[in-house]
């Protein structure tokens, strides 16, 4: 029985530090190409967003290369809105090479509330903008890992079988 129990508080603890709003620390992996942006360039780029929901901050690890359309003029994060929407820009990438290709490392803090959690709602995005495609010629959608909601529902079955034997042992 004590083994259940310590169990049941592994995983309950498991699935609520995978439920956005209540965790203090959330990573996404971001992948940026031109069909996410329907610029079909073929330049790429990845991005680490680490996202502290207690101290407001968002951290940004991001790497790129190919850009056609000359060097970048701008990188941001943009929210809260629909997948494949536009919308404003909330985060700007301050210092960001000026460059075809790259790499860019900021932790951002100060975050409004409404911004976290159009990000850990998978509401927001990153682009990478340049002289020929003006609207961003490569783009990511920042959402939740597979990983992260596979462990919410393991968490929560493991919850629920733990509450369902309880109710059994009780009647």
């Amino acid at each position: 029985m004590k083994s259940l129990q310590t169990l049941t508080a592994s995983a309950f603890l498991m699935a609520v530090s995978a439920i956005p709003g209540t965790s203090a620390i959330l990573v996404y992996n971001v992948n940026l190409n031109g069909t996410q942006s329907g610029t079909g360039s073929p330049a790429t780029g990845t991005a680490t967003v680490t996202v502290d929901d207690i101290l407001n901050s968002v951290g940004v690890s991001l790497s790129f290369s190919g850009l056609t359309g000359g060097p970048a003029t701008a990188a941001h994060i943009h929210c809260c809105v629909a997948p494949g929407a536009n919308g404003p820009v909330v985060i700007p990438f301050t210092g960001f090479p000026n460059a075809t290709s790259g790499t860019y490392s900021n932790t951002f803090t100060g975050i409004s509330a409404a911004n976290i959690a159009g990000i850990e709602a998978g509401q927001s995005y990153i682009n990478i903008h340049d002289a020929t495609f003006p609207g961003g010629e490569i783009r990511g959608q920042i959402t939740p890992e597979p990983a992260t909601l596979a462990s919410l529902g393991l968490g929560m079955a493991v919850l629920l079988g733990a509450r369902a034997r309880r109710k059994r042992q009780a009647a």
